[in-house]
């Protein structure tokens, strides 16, 4: 057990940003405790396969695919002025934020760019029609399926007018979303491309043995027989900073409420109330 508490002390710090709830030696071992004491060693190997993204590697990452963007633009003869940034609206997004983060850490405002939400679609509707042609950027922080970002954008598309190159900008997107958007014609921008067998409890990995995989799997079944291994079985190993994706396996996450199981990495929507 000793042992076992020395490798979850030196895994602490990865998470020392999240913000949901602090990841400290106390919410760590009170993660552990819940689980035969046989098993920690498997739970904190897992723990460690995170890919963990914070804040400044998010708006780092955010900055570098924007330069890559605009670069490209400008080859074509666009310029900021004929870009226009779009939040994707619906709740829960992380878009507005990451859009923040992007227009104030590039200058975005001065360089006269212009910023849309995706659910205001008669300004959308007028600026491209204004515009005539363009680009179009998609702002977020990860896709999982990609159905949220798809009803978006079949919300939007018809209010689009004109002659507009379409970007879907985010450091982290699932394979399953990547193949999804990009058969829009959409240009995927992005760090990352979670595949499925790069996640140890998706259906498609071999990155776990039979018994360490069934093992985990039965854990996330115990608590949430139905969405154990997290929204469509996605099974993604992603964390950011300010929150965890719905897609996580609740082994980590833990039930809403906190109760009868705690996660160490808990969604903001997973807290009790009080």
């Amino acid at each position: 057990m000793i042992y076992h508490l020395f490798r979850a002390i030196f895994l602490i710090p990865r998470y020392r940003e999240y913000k949901p709830q602090p990841v400290t030696i106390k919410s760590t071992f009170r993660w552990l405790k819940q689980f035969e004491k046989k098993d920690w060693g498997l739970l904190l190997s897992f723990l460690s396969r995170i890919v963990y993204f914070s804040s400044k590697r998010t708006e780092t990452i955010l900055l570098d695919l924007n330069k890559q963007v605009i670069e490209r633009l400008e080859k074509d003869g666009l310029n900021y002025k004929d870009v226009i940034y779009v939040q994707i609206h619906d709740a829960g997004s992380s878009s507005p934020v990451m859009l923040n983060l992007l227009r104030d850490g590039a200058l975005l405002e001065r360089r006269g760019c212009n910023f849309v939400d995706g659910k205001d679609v008669r300004k959308l509707n007028t600026l491209t029609n204004k515009l005539g042609g363009g680009a179009i950027i998609y702002i977020d922080d990860f896709s999982g399926s990609g159905n949220q970002f798809c009803d978006t954008h079949d919300f939007i598309k018809d209010y689009i007018i004109g002659n507009f190159a379409e970007y879907f900008m985010l450091p982290c997107i699932c394979e399953e979303s990547f193949e999804k958007v990009s058969n829009r014609g959409i240009s995927v921008m992005s760090y990352l491309i979670h595949m499925k067998a790069d996640r140890p409890l998706h259906s498609d990995s071999k990155l776990l043995d039979n018994n360490s995989k069934r093992r985990l799997t039965d854990l996330c079944t115990t608590i949430d027989n139905k969405g154990g291994l997290g929204y469509r079985k996605i099974a993604s190993m992603v964390v950011f900073s300010r929150n965890t994706p719905n897609t996580v396996p609740v082994i980590l996450r833990g039930n809403i409420g906190q109760q009868p199981y705690c996660g160490i990495l808990p969604r903001t929507t997973d807290l009790p109330l009080n």
